[in-house]
Order: C-alpha cells, then sequence, then structure tokens
C-alpha cells in the first residue's frame, strides 16, 4: 500500500504544512517508501518475541543520594543585591 497524494496533503493539513507542489511530490514518494518499509516489518514473525519498553536495556545511571553540608545561607545572601535575609529579592515580572 502507497500513500496516495490527498493522503499526503491532508497529513500536511493536519501538521499545518503548507507544501509547494515539488514538496508535496516529494513528500508523497518519501513517506510511500516509509510507509512500505513498515508493511516489510510487519511481515516478521515475532510471536517469540517479549514485547519491550526500549529497544536495548537501560541501567539507572543516578549516583546514589548522599546529604552534604550546603553553603552558608548567610554567606550566599550577602552576594545578592537584596534580600530579605532569607530569600533572594527579585523584581517582579508578572506584575504585583
Amino acid at each position: 500500500m502507497s500513500l496516495t497524494r490527498e493522503e499526503v496533503e491532508k497529513v500536511s493539513l493536519l501538521g499545518r504544512l503548507r507544501l509547494t507542489e515539488e514538496e508535496l511530490a516529494l513528500m508523497t514518494a518519501q513517506l510511500g517508501q516509509i510507509v512500505e518499509y513498515v508493511q516489510l516489518l510487519s511481515e516478521l514473525n515475532t510471536d517469540d518475541v517479549e514485547p519491550m519498553a526500549h529497544a536495548v536495556e537501560l541501567s539507572n545511571v543516578f549516583r546514589d543520594d548522599v546529604l552534604v553540608a550546603s553553603y552558608d545561607r548567610a554567606e550566599m545572601l550577602a552576594n545578592a543585591p537584596r534580600s530579605d535575609g532569607e530569600c533572594y529579592l527579585v523584581p517582579a515580572v508578572l506584575g504585583e
């Protein structure tokens, strides 16, 4: 099954794409090739293949959460142009 020009026009309309005649012809050919390839893949026997979320096995690469001492608040707030002793004070961006 190949895609028709009308189907590609509909997809471009849904995607809010304005394609020229040349682009429409090119997209029709290229998307048709993609659909044909996917159909070719559907012919494979996958009865013994276990469903998976990823093509490769993933492992957690995060380090362990370790509690460490942070910077002194007063020392950090001393660098701020304005603060209330607990937080930085910045000008309102969205109004008051």
